[in-house]
């Protein structure tokens, strides 16, 4: 009886030894690396706080930081891997230039103890995960704009009481992109080009924008991450957002480097970022999340957007839609 027993158990417990086994010989690993390299475009408070968590639980790995714009990490990356001296562990940057990297062999494969809690949506399996992500919808400045005038519709942005009093980010590709990948290539383009009639005043600059929009420079930013609205409105700016039918929403994720010195460490980073404590810090800083577990603790008005993860294999295109852009808006 007692070997039944023991042959029936020992699918479950082999597994979970083995896991326990890799763990352990992770962190020796680690040990004896003694420090991760991270290429990051991400804001430096966040930053600063999410390394601080991960240096309480790994004292013994030492974290340096390489903090810059997405698009110049991008190019920054792609030549160092054209030289062959990467530099880079770990690389955390939005998704266009994830999907980049993976097709141009700069990504290792690697599957994060919480893969099964992200949706095949955000990520491109064993290569890079969604950290979190910016759905793109319409700010409006609460003064300006009473309850009964807030657009419903992206075709309420046609409407001629809006014409010059409209602000967007005139070099967002991403939500061009994502806009088509909604809307179609054809209608897309085509009420892209209505849009641009409304004559919207481009700005550069998620925050410039929403302060811009709370002053009352324009009466709403309608290409801003949700986000971006939100932490101004809780220290009280007279600034709100709603999403005017399925959103955008660009992921920005993390992978391993093909390349990377240290590469115990690396993992227990990208375990770390993707684990519910570090899921967790990013919520606390106002990011929407892609782990399935804590879907329930996202913001009530997020919940009720209809969510459109753009799709990464645009990057393909997106010198093309950035010189649509351009055409359309004259950014």
């Amino acid at each position: 009886m007692l070997l039944i027993l023991f042959i029936w158990l020992a699918p479950l417990w082999i597994p979970a030894a083995h896991a326990a086994s890799a763990q352990e010989d992770r962190l020796g690993g680690a040990k004896r690396e003694g420090e991760v390299v991270i290429y990051a475009s991400m804001n430096l408070g966040e930053a600063n706080i999410l390394t601080a968590k991960f240096a309480e639980r790994y004292p013994f790995i030492k974290l340096k930081l390489n903090r810059t714009g997405s698009e110049k990490l991008l190019t920054k990356v792609l030549t160092e891997a054209r030289a062959r001296k990467m530099f880079a562990d770990v690389i955390q940057t939005v998704e266009f230039s994830m999907h980049i990297f993976n097709r141009s062999g700069v990504l290792a494969r690697y599957i994060p103890q919480a893969n099964p809690l992200y949706s095949r949506d955000f990520k491109e399996e064993g290569y890079w995960t969604t950290v979190y992500y910016n759905p793109y919808v319409v700010a409006y400045n609460t003064k300006l704009v009473p309850p009964r005038m807030v657009p419903k519709t992206y075709e309420d942005l046609l409407d001629p009481m809006w014409k010059g009093k409209m602000m967007m980010e005139g070099t967002k590709a991403d939500w061009f992109a994502g806009m088509l990948q909604i809307m179609g290539q054809e209608p897309g383009l085509k009420y892209m080009r209505e849009l641009a009639k409304q004559q919207p005043t481009l700005r550069e600059g998620h925050e410039l924008l929403a302060q811009l929009v709370a002053a009352g420079e324009g009466a709403l930013d309608i290409n801003i991450p949700a986000s971006s609205v939100d932490r101004l409105k809780e220290k009280g700016a007279p600034i709100d957002w709603t999403a005017l039918g399925a959103a955008p929403a660009v992921m920005v994720g993390i992978g391993l480097s093909a390349r990377a010195s240290h590469p115990n460490a690396a993992k227990l980073y990208m375990d770390f970022v993707l684990s519910r404590e570090g899921q967790k810090l990013f919520q606390s800083f106002g990011r929407l999340i892609a782990r399935s577990d804590l879907a329930s603790e996202q913001p009530a008005a997020i919940k009720e957007i209809k969510m459109v993860p753009v799709s990464p294999a645009l990057a393909e295109k997106m010198d093309e839609y950035a010189k649509q852009l351009r055409s359309i808006f004259g950014s």
